[in-house]
């Protein structure tokens, strides 16, 4: 009954937004989605799961606009509208405030583990950008979400999507592709895999004089007409895929070279149990802050390695080319110094902008370009802390290993 309820507020919201709108722009011819989607070698094997089959399990990927109620919620009732003979599988793996980068380290647990997935809907590029993702970083992140998620079902399709945001449009209205997008592109491209650039469709909507973004879209965490502006362009992606013979008709032929060999495409978490540490360090069970600061799913509730004083050190063997850490970054978030192997020591700030007000889900790579070989990760709290900081914690919830 709630999800009926949440159906019909959005549909009315919808209507009545188009209604307000169209009143004072009679005369606006609208852009089609279509112009801003690129179906590339298309859906041939999720179409064939889901006709032919009729199994197939569908996967959401991405950030807060995947985690809240919304398109994500009326691509599932649409396929199974479209398809009521299938049995599917749906795996709603969205995390506020995550990125690619976060992405590529828990597909695995969030959403390979869940089942063999042909249908993977992929958004990082708010979070990218929010969160000032390098450049590098996104293109080793997003080409090993594809090549991990493409070693678990070479079969697999993924549909990368761009959401919008004020700092894209502004970008766009200065003749400049943001980079998060240009990223996402650039991988959909190598991998033929469609794609679909919302953040240029609403900003060429808005100049088109279509909808408002305050009156109507509201916020990157779109209204419930940017929602459903959301799933009408998707809803064009799938349709022309699925009655587009000659895309059904192509599949996949295997994996080109990577653009990176760096891409960390067996990317994995590695349990805070594979460190050794001192006494300093305490492993909780089931954190939960002691503070009234918010939490994100996956970061609460859950086992976390923590240590709040200056010294506490630890030390962590592990294989592979890449090495990092998941935080929960508070108002107490502290520094750390940390070397690789017999490397310089470095550090790292913990706190971010958004500590003050939140435990937010934190991602950190201490270095992603190390040979594939054993290595030795140190790292210990800094007495040293970031002004606007109240602390020196640390709170570990994985370590990240590629």
């Amino acid at each position: 009954m709630n999800k009926i309820r949440i159906a019909l507020s959005l549909v009315y919201s919808f209507c009545m937004g188009i209604i307000s709108f169209t009143g004072a722009n009679a005369q606006v011819s609208t852009l089609p989605f279509s112009n801003y989607i690129k179906q590339r070698s298309g859906l041939a094997h999720a179409y064939e799961a889901i006709v032919v089959r009729k199994q197939a399990t569908v996967a959401f990927l991405g950030g807060s606009i995947t985690y809240n109620p919304g398109w994500r919620d009326m691509v599932c009732a649409d396929l199974k509208a479209r398809f009521p003979g299938t049995r599917f599988h749906f795996i709603a793996a969205g995390i506020p405030s995550l990125g690619s980068l976060p992405h590529a380290f828990r597909l695995q647990q969030d959403v390979l583990d869940s089942g063999k997935v042909d249908l993977l809907f992929l958004e990082a590029a708010v979070n990218d950008q929010v969160n000032r993702t390098d450049s590098t970083i996104q293109v080793r992140a997003l080409e090993g979400i594809v090549r991990h998620a493409r070693a678990s079902n070479p079969a697999m399709h993924i549909i990368m999507m761009s959401f919008a945001d004020p700092d894209k449009t502004k970008l766009y209205d200065e003749g400049i592709v943001p980079v998060s997008v240009a990223n996402h592109e650039l991988v959909a491209a190598h991998y033929g895999l469609p794609s679909i650039n919302l953040a240029k469709a609403v900003r060429d909507k808005l100049a088109n004089h279509e909808f408002s973004w305050e009156k109507d879209f509201k916020d990157l965490h779109p209204s419930p007409f940017g929602q459903e502006l959301y799933f009408t362009a998707i809803k064009t992606l799938l349709s022309a895929a699925f009655e587009n013979k000659v895309a059904i008709g192509r599949k996949s032929t295997g994996l080109p070279a990577a653009l990176d060999k760096a891409s960390f495409t067996r990317g994995r978490y590695a349990a805070t149990g594979d460190a050794s540490h001192d006494a300093q360090w305490t492993l909780v069970k089931d954190w939960t802050p002691d503070d009234q600061l918010g939490t994100r799913p996956g970061f609460v509730h859950v086992p976390m390695l923590t240590a709040t004083v200056p010294g506490a050190s630890l030390t962590l063997e592990f294989k592979g080319t890449a090495v990092g850490m998941a935080i929960a970054s508070g108002a107490d978030a502290g520094i750390v110094t940390y070397r690789i192997d017999n490397g310089p020591e470095k550090q790292l700030d913990l706190f971010t902008e958004w500590s003050s007000s939140l435990h937010l889900p934190w991602y950190v790579i201490f270095d992603s370009g190390l040979k594939d070989t054993r290595h030795t990760l140190r790292l210990t709290v800094s007495p040293e802390k970031n002004p606007s900081s109240n602390g020196t914690a640390c709170r570990i919830a994985h370590f990240l290993i590629n």
